[in-house]
């Protein structure tokens, strides 16, 4: 099976412009693609897992990736998928959030010579002159057409600004200028961004009279359709200290039953025939599984050893068997501490297993707190500094550990 084709049987593959001239292109390693980053954060999240997949399996391949740091195009903002606008950043943000970016991809991408580039569209979007810009490439663009597409429908409910509107030309000169300057011939990207790539393959089209393509990948959501990627309410990060290896291997252990095969499809590099013979796992076995989803992807991103430690410390924890040396640590001052002790709500909150102390206290009330194995029945309980220089292990519901000690 040649590589379109398992692209294809791993239900990576949403939309492409011209099918047969990809699939020869990338069979035979003819693709230069660039998939764009833009530096919003300064880590990659989980969301971005399996566009840099993508980019290794196409590399292994013999294809030319472009990691593209949207140092330029952060400043504007993609409305694509958003109902409101996104927070501005400083340029000195961006670029700290850039270095980030590429310290995490080279996990996953091989740079230097003859092998993957990273450009940042920084080095040629901040030095356009605006006017020039517009009688270059204001021609190609229908504001028409540019209103009905799918990326500013959201935005459009509550006020599209004039700053966003200018996101799809931004990244359609992107492509335009990579394929002139780069050679690349090819962009991939989320299927959110179907209008915004298809803008640059009319670009280069209408201004070079050549063709150019692009492919989307399939947007990884869960069985109620919400893009997976997030925990609480938040991003689960690439970078370790943001996200310990412990709780990312947690977040890809506890996927739903019904996600877990799509996962072990789509994100780790199991041979199809392997997956194939998964599939028709049931019960039990599909708690292995999540671990074997969970452990491949942590390794990939954190290291064969850490995948290892956090499998042993979850296999112990849920066997009342706690690992505390490897357990997710969060350390606490002593502002906690009221006449020797610490209320159990304040530990909650400081340690960032609650938001507020109204939502500790609710959990206690539901059963859903448990400190160092017991059960905690009265939100006022408190737990002596003496106990906590020690650290006690905090349970939250079934599957959120956490030892908190006191610095």
């Amino acid at each position: 099976m040649q590589l379109y084709e398992e692209l294809v049987a791993r239900g990576l593959i949403a939309q492409v412009t011209d099918e047969e001239t990809i699939r020869e292109m990338i069979n035979t390693g003819k693709a230069t693609f660039y998939i764009g980053f833009d530096c919003t954060a300064d880590s990659l999240t989980a969301g971005h897992f399996m566009a840099l997949t993508l980019m290794k399996r196409l590399q292994m391949a013999g294809n030319k990736p472009i990691a593209l740091i949207g140092g330029g195009t952060t400043m504007i903002g993609d409305p694509s998928g958003r109902t409101d606008m996104r927070k501005m950043l400083t340029k000195e943000d961006i670029d700290h959030n850039a270095a980030c970016f590429k310290r995490q991809m080279e996990k996953f991408i091989e740079f230097g010579e003859g092998k993957a580039m990273m450009l940042n569209n920084a080095d040629w979007l901040l030095g356009l002159n605006y006017v020039e810009l517009l009688r270059e490439v204001g021609a190609c663009f229908s504001v028409n057409n540019m209103l009905r597409a799918d990326c500013y429908k959201q935005r459009m409910e509550k006020g599209l600004s004039f700053l966003e509107f200018n996101y799809m030309i931004m990244q359609s000169y992107d492509f335009y200028y990579m394929f002139q300057h780069y050679g690349c011939n090819m962009q991939f990207g989320g299927n959110d961004q179907w209008s915004n790539m298809l803008g640059g393959t009319e670009l280069i089209r209408r201004k070079l009279g050549k063709d150019a393509h692009c492919m989307t990948i399939t947007l990884l959501t869960d069985s109620q359709g919400n893009k997976m990627g997030k925990t609480a309410g938040n991003a689960v990060w690439l970078d370790p200290n943001k996200t310990s290896p412990f709780d990312f291997y947690q977040y890809w252990r506890n996927v739903d039953d019904a996600d877990v095969m799509k996962c072990v499809r789509m994100l780790t590099f199991l041979p199809l025939e392997q997956i194939d013979e998964m599939d028709a796992w049931e019960g039990e076995e599909l708690n292995r599984a999540k671990e074997i989803l969970a452990f491949e992807l942590t390794k990939m991103v954190h290291s064969e050893a850490e995948a290892l430690k956090a499998q042993q410390t979850a296999r112990a924890l849920f066997s009342g068997a706690a690992d505390q040396e490897n357990m997710p640590t969060a350390e606490v001052g002593p502002a906690v501490l009221q006449d020797g002790a610490a209320g159990l709500l304040d530990l909650l909150v400081a340690a960032g297993l609650c938001s507020s102390k109204g939502e500790g206290r609710r959990l206690v009330q539901q059963g859903g707190i448990a400190l160092d194995g017991e059960k905690v029945e009265d939100p006022q309980q408190t737990v002596a500094a003496e106990r906590l220089q020690q650290g006690v292990v905090i349970k939250k519901g079934k599957k959120i550990y956490q030892r908190v000690i006191l610095k």
